[in-house]
């Protein structure tokens, strides 16, 4: 048998092989690929595969910021010389020998984050916020179908799945009379999908044809919101602190070439978009994925990322259009993820109405929006080449305000 075969899990396969940042009571951090359970060096793994130096060296550091400097011919290299060791019966027990498993490691941010920006890409989402927040008005804001919004958000506030969340502070809008200070007091999740760049263009632009030489792999994200501070200060130039205490990604991002099977086509376009953003003839840019919000161990909403109208080649193309710079480690979100369906929403602002309906829970209580010490989880499932790929979970706890 050959290593992948002995430690993969439904998931988490050869197919799948997902990047993290890994350290042990052994060693410090060292950027590593999940399979099944556990953890190998990738740098080691190419050793063994008799790789050219420059890609050993590419991966023999603490995470991936290193092989993001790298461009999409180096990227697929690496990844077909893990897959060629992991798939030698004769290194199986050497392979075996040195996997760490998953519960004696200690995961982190599997990347230096340099820019962030998040993007409001979702139809049903915009237009369920805009009902909310400007009832009586259209859903959508007349640029909307144009061109993706995005606003530049706070990289140094990004966290690695499994960090608490301390409840925000900040001005909260009152029936009657003046703001108040003091802790939010609805608190919110945004299901996103984050995507990470490499391969750096020191200045634009990035067409739409060139997306899969920067778009290095994709990571579960949570953009946690505080719609009250929100409501208040997003006129006229939309969310600051709101936003931008903390977005939580997966310690693991797969690999684009891990999701061939999952690309689809996005939602049909019905406004005539500019040149730059034209993809009726590009390759399909959305991805069947569907994202699981689990509530304290509650399933309570799948989002389904196909529905997304922008997408990730078209949010590329209009960061990079008006001249701006693409670094290795720049990292966008694609906007909240929702469906048609009320049990598809990806917020709990979506989810209860803006807290008009809140949502019953399996133990009999009702939420609007998040408690102290509620935990909420992310999970995603796409299409792979041997059935589906698990993408690596995402989850906070929040916290009492500080």
């Amino acid at each position: 048998m050959t290593a992948a075969e002995r430690l993969a899990s439904t998931g988490f396969d050869i197919n799948h092989l997902p990047y993290g940042s890994f350290s042990t009571s052994e060693s410090g951090p060292k950027l590593g690929v999940r399979l099944g359970d556990h953890v190998l060096g990738a740098a080691a793994l190419l050793g063994h595969a008799d790789a050219a130096p420059e890609d050993v060296a590419a991966t023999d550091h603490a995470n991936l910021d290193t092989l993001l400097t790298r461009d999409r011919a180096a990227w697929d290299r690496v990844r077909a010389g893990i897959v060629r060791v992991l798939t030698d019966p004769a290194l199986a027990e050497t392979v075996v020998a040195e996997a760490v498993p998953l519960s004696v490691a200690s995961l982190h941010l599997p990347f230096t984050i340099a820019d962030y920006v998040d993007f409001y890409g979702n139809e049903f989402h915009a237009s369920n916020v805009g009902r909310i927040f400007r009832p009586g008005q259209p859903p959508l804001t007349p640029n909307w179908k144009h061109l993706p919004i995005g606003y530049h958000g706070r990289a140094g506030t990004i966290v690695p799945s499994g960090t608490e969340i301390a409840r925000p502070k900040g001005l909260r809008p009152e029936t009657e009379g003046a703001p108040t200070f003091g802790p939010s007091r609805r608190l919110d999740i945004e299901v996103e999908m984050g995507f990470v760049l490499g391969s750096a263009v020191p200045q634009g632009e990035v067409a739409l044809t060139d997306a899969d030489d920067h778009i290095f792999g994709l990571t579960l994200t949570n953009d946690w919101s505080a719609r009250d501070i929100q409501a208040f200060e997003y006129v006229p130039l939309g969310p600051f602190l709101a936003k931008s205490f903390a977005t939580s990604i997966s310690v693991w991002v797969t690999p684009l070439a891990a999701l061939d099977r999952a690309r689809t086509a996005p939602p049909p376009r019905d406004t005539p978009l500019a040149p730059y953003l034209d993809d009726s003839a590009t390759p399909a840019w959305a991805f069947d994925i569907e994202i699981d919000v689990v509530l304290n161990g509650e399933v309570v909403s799948t989002a389904p990322y196909a529905t997304t109208y922008w997408t990730a080649a078209q949010m590329l193309a209009h960061m990079t259009v008006n001249g701006a710079g693409l670094r290795p480690g720049d990292f966008f979100a694609s906007g909240t993820i929702s469906g048609p369906d009320a049990n598809q929403r990806g917020s709990f602002l979506e989810i209860t109405w803006g807290g008009s309906e809140p949502l019953s829970l399996a133990d009999g209580t009702e939420i609007a929006f998040l408690r102290d010490n509620d935990e909420v989880t992310l999970r995603a499932r796409a299409a792979g080449p041997e059935g589906a790929i698990t993408l690596g979970e995402t989850t906070g706890r929040i916290l009492p305000s500080r």
